[in-house]
């Protein structure tokens, strides 16, 4: 299911990932993995094709969604975070999410918090918006990657930061943040007055001994004060369902975003189906993804051209490759994309402290893996 990915399959696809690499270019860079969804998920689909694409039965009646209920059901049974569904809403996409909330509880000129380097649509997102982005930057120590929290508590002293855009698991970086320093951070809104919008779409990928920790699981006070994004699509493989919900976890935001009733859209039947039968039905076959990318992660450690920097993500199928003792005659993206053929993400994206790295994608077959990483060392010298 996941070892036998075939090279030809892919180049057939349609889609973003494999559509705008050349024919002899490999594909290592948006976040969607190259293996086939959960039949769980495909069978659900194709029962909406097969047996009603029509209004479905909770249109305009929103408390009947039950996305909501089934969110409230998965935080509870893998995480204890007992929340009420009422308080959660459908969105398109984390990015609408993100847009919505800041239009609601943000003016032109508010601070947003943001650990950098990071995804680059949340960037663009805050710059669009003209709200002004406070950096919280991601440092890479022996020991993995760290933030100063004391630095956080100092920028937020002057009180014009509304809110922190929390994103755990991180993207790029793969940094899976402990209760203590969920703490610290959550110490820190309460005392500052912030709004925390917790972006946990890669909280389903978790490797290893570590642990997701919803933000707003931390206390009902937190909780009263956080907005929890999430959606299947990343954990799952569905990205183009187009389908994400919210915990609202603060009165006033979810009050604003009540009315008007279909400014932000309605959730779609098809994306509402893939999102239940991955959520209810999807767990075995998400049981047997984590080790196949807990062992991707070692294999670019192992197969890496030396010289590049890199911490294996505690979460993720994305790896953060630090090329800046490389002796390149260009940018790291725009050289391995020349020499190499690979198709990454370019660090600059990513905003601060991202000058110098690329992103690389391993959720893909081993093989294809191996191929991209030779490809990579061979470019390299």
């Amino acid at each position: 299911m996941f070892e036998d990915v075939e090279l030809s399959s892919l180049t057939r696809r349609p889609g973003v990932k494999w559509n705008r690499a050349a024919p002899d270019v490999l594909p290592a860079w948006i976040a969607e993995m190259d293996f086939a969804p959960a039949p769980a998920v495909r069978e659900a689909l194709v029962r909406c094709a097969q047996e009603d694409v029509g209004y479905p039965a909770w249109d305009g009646r929103p408390e009947e969604i039950p996305l909501r209920a089934a969110f409230a059901e998965r935080m509870r049974e893998r995480y204890g975070w007992v929340l009420d569904p009422a308080h959660v809403r459908e969105f398109t996409d984390i990015n609408q999410g993100l847009q919505a909330v800041l239009a609601v509880a943000t003016g032109p000129g508010d601070g947003v918090a943001v650990h950098t380097p990071t995804y680059p649509p949340f960037l663009a997102t805050v710059t669009s918006m003209e709200r002004r982005l406070i950096s919280v930057p991601y440092v890479r120590r022996d020991d993995g990657w760290v933030f100063d929290a004391d630095r956080l508590d100092r920028e937020l002293a002057d009180g014009n930061c509304r809110v922190l855009l929390l994103v755990n698991p991180h993207n790029p970086t793969g940094r899976v943040l402990s209760r203590p320093e969920l703490e610290e951070l959550a110490e820190l809104a309460c005392r500052h007055d912030l709004l925390v919008i917790a972006d946990e779409i890669h909280a389903d990928l978790v490797h290893g001994s570590h642990r997701h920790i919803p933000f707003g699981s931390l206390s009902p006070e937190v909780a009263a004060r956080t907005v929890t994004l999430t959606s299947a699509t990343k954990a799952f493989n569905v990205p183009g369902v187009r389908c994400a919900v919210a915990h609202v976890g603060a009165a006033e935001v979810r009050a604003a975003l009540a009315s008007p009733t279909h400014l932000y859209g309605e959730p779609n039947t098809f994306g509402v189906a893939a999102t239940l039968a991955a959520w209810r039905e999807g767990d075995s076959w998400l049981a047997q993804l984590r080790p196949v990318l807990e062992r991707n992660a070692e294999l670019v450690r192992a197969e890496l051209p030396s010289g590049i920097g890199y911490t294996p993500p505690q979460g993720s199928f994305l790896a953060w490759l630090d090329c800046r003792s490389l002796d390149l005659p260009t940018d790291p993206y725009t050289f391995f994309l020349e020499k190499a053929r690979v198709l990454l993400n370019d660090g600059r994206t990513f905003g601060p402290g991202g000058e110098g790295f690329v992103r690389l994608n391993f959720g893909t077959s081993p093989t294809l893996l191996r191929e991209i990483l030779d490809r990579m060392r061979s470019a390299a010298g």
